[in-house]
């Protein structure tokens, strides 16, 4: 496997995307950081060294091991994030915020294990499916188990609850699937399932259900289960064309819920309007052209399917996260690839995107 030149303009896109995010938190959370730790950087400098730091060094060795080296660990890896997974549910492991119990606590860390279970999953797909060729259009040896497998992902993150994570987990396995070229009808049936368990969600579980209704009615309860999207939409609606300022927006000052967290697009909305966040669209859109491109190029299944999955679980996320923000989508309480706050976030974010560039080294265009 011959290697080539890496590709400089995705490297360029990501740096310049985690810079602009560093920025973003610096702002977004001065207030909060502030009323907790009396210093206006706390949380900026949290990212830093729990987020940036290990992510630049995992980035940097996942660049110079050969992608191929991934692939016989590919189950070992899915099993360990499942495991991890689980340590949530263990009391004295586990840590409880927000009414969702999705973190668990190592030392003086605080660790989110279903980021690593999406970095983990898209690998096994791209390994499995790269081994099943013509296999993967047969009902027993390649539908059935895939479904197998997003039931137990399922379970174990609606258990959380984290659906956010299950909806980017599971957008990303059927993309990876339909990338392995598998059969319409069997993408319609995951497709038809996802849906059903998606209105069974909405129905057993009232935050799931709040959110819909929110989101098919903002004005419900504005100062209630409505606050969050109401001042989400009012932090946009007053940035205007081109934003009040760099930190100079207002919502962020105990208004606007997870300022640097989950609603921190509306922070950049708010104080860069429309042209920061179109800036924003074109560099994610940058990002998936670029990736796509190294997907499209790689000289084995593996790495086309890895480095797709890899492409389209940043893109869905970010999609996902924006749309909520905007109303366009249920809210969902996931991160925004490379710009928000959580360190967990970022480790795997930047790791997954040194492998994105080590398989650029091999590609063909």
């Amino acid at each position: 496997m011959k290697s080539r030149h890496l590709d400089y303009t995705l490297l360029i896109i990501a740096g310049i995307l985690t810079g602009f995010g560093l920025i973003m938190i610096s702002s977004a959370s001065v207030g909060l950081s502030q009323e907790k730790y009396h210093e206006s950087y706390y949380y900026l400098k949290n990212q830093l060294w729990r987020g940036l730091l290990p992510g630049l060094a995992l980035a940097s060795l996942a660049f110079f091991i050969p992608y191929k080296n991934w692939r016989p660990l590919a189950f070992f890896f899915l099993i360990a994030s499942i495991g991890a997974s689980l340590l949530v549910f263990i009391p004295g492991i586990g840590v409880k915020i927000g009414g969702s119990t999705r973190w668990i606590k190592i030392g003086s860390l605080i660790v989110q294990p279903s980021e690593f279970l999406k970095l983990s999953a898209i690998i096994y797909l791209a390994a499995w499916l790269s081994a099943k060729g013509k296999k993967v259009k047969d009902f027993s040896e390649s539908l059935l188990p895939f479904m197998i497998l997003m039931v137990i992902v399922a379970g174990l993150l609606i258990a959380q609850p984290d659906i956010g994570t299950l909806g980017v987990i599971g957008f990303t396995a059927l993309a990876i699937y339909f990338l392995a070229g598998a059969m319409a009808s069997h993408l319609a049936l995951v497709s038809a399932g996802a849906v059903i368990l998606f209105f069974a969600v909405t129905r057993f579980f009232s935050h799931a259900s709040n959110r819909l209704k929110v989101f098919l009615h903002p004005e419900l309860e504005p100062l209630g289960i409505g606050y969050q999207i109401n001042q989400a939409l009012m932090a946009l609606g007053s940035g205007g064309i081109f934003g009040v300022g760099l930190g100079q927006g207002l919502q962020k000052f105990k208004y606007l819920p997870q300022p640097a967290s989950d609603s921190i697009i509306a922070v950049i909305g708010e104080e860069l309007g429309f042209i920061g966040l179109l800036c924003l669209l074109l560099f994610f859109i940058f990002f998936a052209a670029r990736g796509l491109k190294i997907a499209r190029g790689a000289p084995d299944d593996f790495g086309k399917l890895l480095a797709g999955g890899i492409t389209c679980w940043i893109i869905i996320q970010a999609l996902i996260n924006i749309a909520a923000i905007c109303g366009l989508a249920p809210l969902t309480g996931i991160t925004l690839p490379f710009i928000s706050l959580g360190g967990s976030s970022l480790v795997i974010t930047l790791a997954a995107t040194g492998i994105l560039l080590n398989i650029s080294k091999y590609s063909k265009l």
